[in-house]
């Protein structure tokens, strides 16, 4: 299986033109959501790994208390992908609801 390929620094920063608040760190796509209980963040969390199972993209996850922080990258590929927005705008429409 042939990896996904990574995008340049343009398609990046266009590709994180939609999304609020994310932000790139070397090789990964990432954003902070805060919550206002520890349940809160962790039932969120629970509801993404859903969405990160359908797509067999999962992200990298820190948790802190009532904030919560992802970190995407395609591994496979060595950088940002199609795939990291892909899961990052599935994110937010979760955030949204």
């Amino acid at each position: 299986m042939n990896p996904t390929p990574a995008l340049s620094d343009i398609e990046i920063q266009r590709s994180l033109g939609p999304l609020p608040g994310w932000s790139r760190k070397g090789d990964t796509i990432t954003k902070s959501y805060h919550f206002a209980t520890f349940p809160d963040g962790i039932a969120f969390i629970a509801r993404v790994a859903t969405v990160a199972e359908e797509q067999q993209h999962h992200p990298d996850v820190d948790i802190r208390y009532t904030k919560v922080t992802f970190a995407l990258s395609t591994h496979d590929s060595g950088g940002i992908t199609v795939k990291d927005f892909t899961l990052a705008t599935a994110i937010e429409t979760l955030a949204a609801e």
